[in-house]
């Protein structure tokens, strides 16, 4: 979940829901109509997704973005997934009549920022294209497994013609956010009503992105690139 944080200088409104493209739209202009906006996200792909829970958004009229895996969903393909139901890529046009958005979460949920340029440059082009081939029109956004990033993955994601890149950052974002790393807020089952009502008006103990990233961090980061070269490329999960 993306929650964008309104400018000190305005004054408070109830956050409403969004889509990726609608929110990316009024981050990146210089004065928004609205003091602030909600993106609720949806990871993988699982089985209940173009069910319960796209029509659980729709009864309550709540847009949302999807992300599936391409990989997990394709017919004929093994999952990168742990085992789990699945939805199907047929099924991506029903999350679009239920008002969700699709967008991409790469071919096989690798972590990106530890692939050679050919490798990634597969990750991103090959689901946005099967993705775009279902309902016939362009797939503009792109959610990172686990967040995985770096320069080389930002700039392969604008190279593939994606709009925006979500991350994940355990932050809120803000109109000054970057686009190819956008934060996000991971619900978990341990979070209580109060947490995102805490988020939603900008706090709950939560960053405000943009900001440098953490020495654990990158140090974590410097530790899985050459780990990847030795035992090759690795599930992000």
């Amino acid at each position: 979940m993306a929650v964008r944080r309104p400018s000190r200088h305005r004054r408070r409104e109830r956050p409403h829901p969004g889509h990726r493209r609608h929110a990316r739209g009024r981050a990146h202009r210089r004065r928004s109509a609205s003091g602030a906006a909600v993106v609720l996200t949806f990871d993988d792909g699982f089985a209940d997704l173009p069910g319960p829970t796209a029509e659980a958004l729709a009864g309550r009229r709540m847009p949302a973005t999807a992300y599936p895996t391409t990989g997990a969903i394709a017919p004929g393909r093994t999952s990168p997934l742990p085992p789990a139901p699945m939805m199907t890529l047929s099924q991506a046009p029903l999350l679009e009549q239920y008002g969700m958005e699709v967008g991409a979460h790469t071919d096989t949920h690798p972590q990106l920022d530890t692939l050679p340029p050919c490798a990634l440059t597969q990750e991103l082009a090959r689901p946005k294209a099967e993705l775009e081939d279902v309902p016939g029109h362009p797939v503009a956004h792109l959610a990172r497994p686990h967040g995985c990033y770096s320069r080389s993955v930002r700039g392969a994601a604008a190279a593939a013609g994606c709009a925006s890149a979500a991350a994940v950052r355990h932050a809120l974002s803000s109109p000054a956010d970057e686009r190819y790393r956008v934060a996000r807020l991971i619900v978990r089952r341990t979070h209580t009503v109060a947490d995102v009502e805490a988020w939603m008006a900008g706090g709950g103990g939560a960053r405000v992105a943009p900001f440098p990233d953490a020495l654990p961090t990158v140090g974590w980061r410097l530790y899985r690139r050459p780990r990847a070269g030795v035992r090759g490329r690795r599930f992000a999960g």
